[in-house]
């Protein structure tokens, strides 16, 4: 596998090896267990695991679940099919609540050093006495409580003699900093919530800031990586590791966060998608969750190959969405095979074709790799077109069927339409057509030529199936455009279209996460929750073009 480190992270880590601050390398991948992987977090489980298979060294998979009010087995579980399926195995596996007594007894130590304290102000009038960016904030009145105070109310903290928010354990750093990070922030809450690990053995849960760098220095993590916007918590995440007098001394690296066009790349916002059923579901092939890119046919190649191409640097920036789409399409055109899928049908009868007859005709499986072989496909008097391939009052330029044009039949033959079959409501439900016997595909045919090409399928052994097309599934707002209220309001209502049709019937044992590149429309690939035996359902992974350049 090709390795997806950023020059400056290597370069980091080069010159700690070179210089003696380290003597091996272990990165770790820490996702909070409330809610599925998104493109954002791949792009983060690549560098991870990247830069240690660069230098030799291990990466850990660590479950940082100190919020159980949020967390769930589900996403413990989804989160490492993900990892897998992205193409890495973590060296060890851990979790934060793994180290909980540790934890505990890091928190006691800081407040019998003076260096932490119990608070008994509520949410809001902590965020009152923080201050602001410009404004320093004010100690609270509980700051000053004695050692022994503290350590008798933290411990009844622990036993659970306190409800829900009645106190907090904060740290004592310094009120008037300007980074607000270091305005004694939280570091322990009561929560009388069972934990999906330790079960009902704790009702206080350390926070993220605290519980994170003291999980990377207990693991012995060398280098800490992690997204932008926790630049700010880097003074507190040394902080905590130098006055919880841990052994280890890791440091934390930052690095832009993945942005990309029409994407919202927030657990919390995508899981709005899913609560209020905008969604069906993590995997919905609209998400950019990593289960719902691979259920719609991306592969971990190409995401792979552009969390490459777009490296990592020290700023955070918006990516073209349709930069991974390339990258799909590179990997796909010389993996999958070709067949014709008809997603809107229009009945053609050919009237010079022998009735009941059935002719079986040559196709390469993928013209780019002839190796793939060869398919056999089926031809006779009922075919169906796409609709759109028909006008009965065309435009110019307009090579297409129409009444008395002649086109190709991909594979097949060359077919003129003669007749046009009408509804009573001047509806076109059927076209009746001659072929040319001298004209078969392969033949060698050079009598005349035609301009237009169109794909097919036989109607008696076609197969049903449902086609789901998409757009993108949020709206990115124009110049000049005012904020919305929601990103809510940015929701695509046309988002997905799902039409009935037919393939070829040797598609008829496709299995799910098979792709296929359907003729003029784009690849697919089988619906891996949809799909049952009597029922086919394609969702398309990337149209055939695109006018994005790289």
């Amino acid at each position: 596998m090709e390795n997806n480190s950023s020059n400056f992270i290597k370069n980091i880590i080069k010159d700690d090896l070179e210089s003696g601050k380290h003597d091996h390398v272990i990165t770790r991948f820490p996702p909070e267990p409330n809610g599925y992987l998104h493109i954002g977090h791949a792009k983060s489980i690549i560098l991870n695991f990247g830069v240690a298979d660069d230098f030799n060294g291990k990466t850990n998979l660590r479950f940082d679940d100190t919020n159980p009010l949020k967390e769930d087995i589900e996403f413990v579980n989804s989160i490492k099919e993900d990892v897998k399926w992205l193409g890495y195995d973590w060296d060890n596996l851990f979790f934060a609540s793994d180290y909980f007594d540790e934890m505990y007894k890091r928190a006691v130590l800081l407040i019998n050093k003076g260096m932490a304290y119990v608070d008994d102000l509520n949410a809001d009038q902590i965020r009152e006495y923080r201050g602001t960016l410009t404004e320093p904030g004010k100690d609270s009145p509980y700051r000053n409580r004695t050692v022994e105070e503290n350590l008798e109310l933290f411990e009844k903290m622990r036993s659970g003699e306190f409800e829900n928010g009645a106190k907090v354990l904060r740290a004592k750093i310094d009120m008037g900093s300007p980074n607000i990070n270091l305005r004694d922030p939280v570091i322990y809450r009561i929560s009388h919530t069972e934990h999906h690990n330790t079960g009902n053995k704790w009702c206080i849960y350390p926070m993220y800031a605290f519980a994170h760098p003291i999980e990377d220095a207990i693991e012995g993590v060398t280098h800490s990586i992690c997204t932008l916007e926790f630049e700010d918590q880097r003074p507190l995440y040394d902080w905590i590791v130098e006055n919880c007098e841990m052994e280890s001394k890791p440091k934390q690296y930052e690095f832009g966060r993945l942005n990309l066009t029409n994407t919202v790349m927030s657990k919390r916002k995508l899981k709005q998608l899913v609560d209020e059923a905008f969604v069906d579901g993590w995997d919905d092939p609209r998400m950019p969750t990593v289960s719902g890119l691979r259920r719609r046919g991306y592969t971990p190649e190409a995401i792979r190959a552009f969390c490459q191409e777009i490296g990592v640097a020290k700023t955070s920036g918006i990516v073209d969405s349709q930069m991974l789409d390339h990258f799909v399409r590179e990997d796909l055109k010389l993996k999958a095979p070709r067949t014709m899928a008809i997603l809107n049908p229009l009945k053609v009868v050919i009237t010079n074709y022998p009735e009941g007859e059935i002719e079986w005709l040559d196709a390469e499986v993928n013209p780019e790799v002839p190796e793939m072989g060869t398919r056999q496909i089926p031809f006779s008097r009922e075919i169906y077109i796409e609709q759109d391939d028909f006008m009965e009052n065309p435009p110019k330029k307009y090579f297409r069927l129409f009444p008395g044009n002649e086109v190709r039949l991909k594979h097949a033959y060359f077919i003129k339409c003669e007749e046009v079959i009408k509804d009573e409501a001047g509806n076109v439900i059927e076209l009746r057509c001659t072929y040319d016997i001298e004209t078969k595909s392969g033949s060698g045919f050079t009598g005349r030529k035609v301009k237009g090409t169109l794909h097919w399928v036989e109607a008696s052994q076609a197969v049903s199936a449902e086609f789901r097309n998409f757009q993108p599934l949020i709206l990115d707002k124009e110049n000049g455009e005012e904020e919305e209220k929601s990103f809510l309001d940015r929701v695509n209502p046309d988002s997905i279209e799902i039409l009935q049709g037919f393939v070829e019937p040797n598609m008829k044992d496709a299995k799910p996460q098979d792709k296929f590149q359907f003729f003029r429309h784009g690849y697919y690939n089988v619906d891996s929750k949809l799909t049952a035996a009597d029922h086919l359902v394609f969702n398309q992974i990337v149209g055939l073009k695109s006018s994005f350049k790289l």
